[in-house]
């Protein structure tokens, strides 16, 4: 595949990204949006869609596939932020074979797993899903969430090393400091200071999965990309 042919399908999986997700919206534009994503599977050759609750999620999928010596984009594989785990419902009713038919798999938080297997059972996917019948559609959960996976599959201090390097340490023992960090415990304090400025959770998404040993990924992502 010549790199031409590699950026268009990357920038065709950014339009199909933008297409589904204003279908899902259902507002000012969806009639477009809806034509747009019906037409562009075949053209891009795509076979599945990854559904993940935001930005971060999907930086820490992609990034992960790169260190293991693949493009997703080039496999048909396309990854997709919904917005949070509330949206999931919307989104699968688009994967349907009388709309996109397009193979789904997905990934969420322990926390939001009621919301994906609800949205399954609705979808057809069956009934009383439970968390192993979740992973045998293609659907795993994170303990915590997908920080929290990373944090522990590096170690606080590893996690730490990687806040370093990003010249971030200071500002991370600041925190710290600050009433309301002093009683949590380390892996909170990190999750929590991730999440404080926007955009540094998704830059850290992609920092953890870099520090990562590759024998020790996490299993929802490790499962996650093998089954793609």
């Amino acid at each position: 595949m010549t790199e031409r042919v590699v950026t268009a399908r990357h920038e065709g999986m950014e339009r199909f990204r933008a297409a589904v997700t204003a279908w899902a919206a259902d507002g000012e534009g969806a009639a477009a949006a809806e034509a747009a994503a019906r037409t562009l599977p075949a053209d891009l050759g795509l076979r599945t869609a990854v559904l993940v609750e935001g930005a971060s999620d999907r930086v820490a999928v992609e990034a992960l596939a790169v260190r293991l010596g693949r493009d997703l984009a080039a496999e048909g594989v396309c990854v997709v932020p919904i917005g949070g785990a509330m949206s999931i419902g919307r989104f699968l009713a688009l994967f349907s074979p009388d709309r996109l038919d397009v193979l789904v798999a997905g990934l969420c938080d322990v926390g939001e797993a009621r919301y994906f297997g609800s949205a399954l059972e609705r979808a057809g996917f069956g009934a009383d899903i439970t968390q192993e019948q979740m992973e045998r559609l293609g659907f795993f959960v994170c303990h915590a969430d997908l920080e929290d996976e990373l944090i522990r599959s590096l170690g606080f201090e590893g996690v730490e090393r990687i806040v370093e390097q990003e010249g971030d340490l200071g500002l991370f023992r600041t925190f710290q400091r600050q009433p309301a960090q002093r009683e949590r415990a380390t892996e909170q304090q990190l999750r929590r200071f991730m999440g404080t400025i926007k955009g540094r959770k998704i830059h850290y998404a992609q920092a953890l999965v870099d520090g990562v040993d590759l024998s020790r990924v996490p299993r929802p992502l490790e499962r996650l990309l093998a089954q793609l």
